[in-house]
Order: structure tokens, then C-alpha cells, then sequence
């Protein structure tokens, strides 16, 4: 990783497109196909993320699932108001879409943080914990306002994330929590008993459903644990993004320092998409990236073809040039470094399709 952020961005750019290209094949392979299968007849709770986009923070890995369980939710900075129009109705259609098959949904509202240096914590809350902590409080009260606050279909609930050992901490009532980097081996086979005194309003069914998530990430804790004894994990502190992302389906980008990825959801995009190009120039007068150039890519996913594909593209576009626009007036030394593409991508495939711009 370190050496493709030296590369020219023709390179840099080519080696992208390859990473989607090998995601959406090994997500369409059949052995990844039965797997996922297999895993949802065994735990048919749906379960969608709301997450930083950070490269860090890859929940699937983290806790040992098959890729295309989880849904993902990701905003620049772990912000999200279910006020904003698009978010909430992407969101409640969601919601409504699994509720509408007979399955209930756990929605993980996560904040994240390091414990061995503070800066290595969220930036898009200045690496103060509390307050990503008190921010995803008010999102789970704004899911209740809108799902109920029986919390016998939907579920919203806390998790914390620390980045050092990718471990889950788990929050319940009464300010309890689980922290998973302090269960031992010995009491994994505990985690039920656990999870029912945490979280005694959560349906069993769930309960049982979440609990794959825990015990995979024990696993994952303890290759990470490993690694750093082997001193094969590096944590990456300094900032080298080269690639500003807006739109939805960049899955394949789970890479530290890689992409600044902007969801489409808030109204003022304008902003983050401000603060991502600040943050790309000042990467390049630092020396951490090359200076010839960066990626503008916006994605928008599509489930049909036809007419919701070609909406895709539309809706995509429409963010790539409104993208190129906001920078372009507002950096004009940075613009002409901008090699811009758009995309969309089938959903069902995970296949990343350029368009002509």
C-alpha cells in the first residue's frame, strides 16, 4: 500500500479500477454466492452499519463475515441526521424492504477511536470520543423517533470501534457496555449470557444473530494481536488520500489513507467535498502524495436495469459534475490536477461500470 501512493496517478488510478474489478469478482464467485446463502438462512436478522468512512473501519472483516451481509451506511466523518431527506429515505426504504420479507433489522450506529494516540481518532470530530460518543446517541434516538422505541423490529444500537486492535465495544442501557478487547478465549462461551444482560430488550432472535459478529471478532482481535507481536501491523497516522469519493458503493475501498468518501446524503455537500479537496492539497505541499494529480470518482448503485439504472447514471453525473464544480471554483490551483470518472454499480453484482463522461 505504501508504494502505490508514490506511483503517477495513471497508475494509481489503473490499480483502483482493479481492486473494484477483484472485489465484485470475488463477491460474484460461487463459493462466496453459497456463503452468503448459507449464512442468511442461519441468521435472518438484517443488519446495516452507520459508519465512518475511514479505511480502517471495515466491519465485515473485522468480525469474520461474508462479504455483502452488511449494508453500509458511510458518511465523511461518522456524521449523519435522519432529518436529512435522502438519507432518511434511503434509510426507511431499507428498512421497510426487509420488514416487508419478515426479517427484523439491527441497526449498528458506530463511532470509532484509538486507544494508543488520540490523534489517531475520528478527525471529523476533532479526535474527541465523547463527542462521537454523544453523536450516536442522538442518531439512535432519531431511529426510535421514526422505527419505534419498542425496539421489536428495529433495533438501533451503539458500538464503539478502536482502530488499534479492531475491537468492538458493544453499549447497552444504563451506561453498561462489552468490550470485546477485554474478553478472554476462556470466556467467548459466556457472550450469550453477556448479550442478554446488556441488551435484555433486544429480541432473541437478534440477540442470536449478533452474536456471530462478537465471537468473529474475538477471532480477528487475536490475529491482530499476533501481527503486532510479529510487528507485521502498521497504524497509519498521516493523511496521503489521493482520491475524493462521492456517491455510494465503494465497498472495495476498505484502505487506510486511500479515499476521502463522501455519502450523498447530507444537503450541503458542498462542504465536505471543501474539506476533502483541502485535505488532498495539502497532502500534495506536504510531499505525501504526488503532485500530478487526483481522483474525483462519484457512484451510484442500481438493484434494476433499465430504468433504475439509467436514473443511476443521471443521479451519478450529477454529483460528478457538481463535485468538479464546488472544486473548481473554490480550488483553482488543485482543479487542473483532477482526473474526474463516474460510475454506477449493480448492486447485485458488485460491478463497478464506468460511464463516458
Amino acid at each position: 500500500m505504501n508504494e502505490i501512493h508514490n506511483k503517477p496517478i495513471a497508475a494509481r488510478i489503473d490499480w483502483l479500477f482493479e481492486l473494484a474489478s477483484r472485489h465484485g469478482e470475488n463477491y460474484r464467485s460461487p463459493e462466496a454466492w453459497l456463503a452468503r446463502q448459507r449464512y442468511l438462512s442461519e441468521h435472518p436478522t438484517a443488519i446495516a452499519v452507520l459508519k465512518c468512512m475511514d479505511g480502517r473501519i471495515n466491519i465485515p472483516v473485522a468480525t469474520n463475515t461474508p462479504t455483502g451481509i452488511l449494508m453500509p451506511f458511510r458518511n465523511l466523518g461518522g456524521m449523519f441526521d435522519l432529518g436529512w431527506p435522502h438519507l432518511g429515505e434511503v434509510l426507511a426504504h431499507h428498512v421497510l424492504r426487509m420488514t416487508a420479507s419478515g426479517r427484523r433489522v439491527l441497526i449498528l450506529i458506530t463511532y470509532h477511536w484509538s486507544k494508543g494516540d488520540p490523534k489517531r481518532g475520528c478527525a471529523g470530530f476533532n479526535h474527541d470520543t465523547a463527542a462521537a460518543i454523544a453523536h450516536t446517541r442522538e442518531i439512535r434516538r432519531q431511529v426510535e423517533h421514526i422505527f419505534g422505541t419498542g425496539h421489536g423490529t428495529v433495533y438501533p444500537l451503539v458500538c464503539g470501534f478502536e482502530t488499534d486492535e479492531d475491537a468492538l465495544v458493544i453499549h447497552g442501557a444504563d451506561n453498561a457496555a462489552l468490550d470485546l478487547a477485554r474478553v478472554s478465549a476462556a470466556d467467548a462461551a459466556t457472550l450469550p449470557h453477556q448479550l442478554a444482560a446488556l441488551l435484555p430488550d433486544m429480541p432473541t432472535q437478534m440477540r442470536a444473530d449478533l452474536l456471530p459478529l462478537l465471537h468473529g471478532n474475538l477471532e480477528h482481535i487475536a490475529q491482530v494481536r499476533e501481527q503486532a507481536q510479529r510487528h507485521e501491523r502498521t497504524l497509519d497516522i498521516e493523511h496521503r488520500e489521493w482520491t475524493i469519493c462521492l456517491g455510494r458503493g465503494f465497498d472495495f475501498l476498505h484502505t487506510p489513507n486511500l479515499a476521502l468518501i463522501i455519502g450523498p446524503y447530507s444537503p450541503d455537500l458542498a462542504d465536505p467535498l471543501r474539506k476533502a479537496a483541502a485535505i488532498i492539497e495539502n497532502n500534495m505541499r506536504a510531499g505525501r502524495i504526488p503532485d500530478d494529480g487526483f481522483l474525483l470518482l462519484a457512484s451510484v448503485p442500481y438493484d434494476e436495469i433499465g430504468v433504475d439504472r439509467a436514473r443511476a447514471e443521471l443521479k451519478s453525473r450529477f454529483l460528478s459534475d457538481f463535485a468538479a464544480e464546488v472544486i473548481g471554483n473554490e480550488f483553482s490551483a488543485l482543479a487542473p490536477k483532477m482526473k474526474k470518472y463516474t460510475a454506477v454499480l449493480d448492486w447485485r453484482s458488485r460491478r463497478l461500470e464506468q460511464l463516458d463522461d
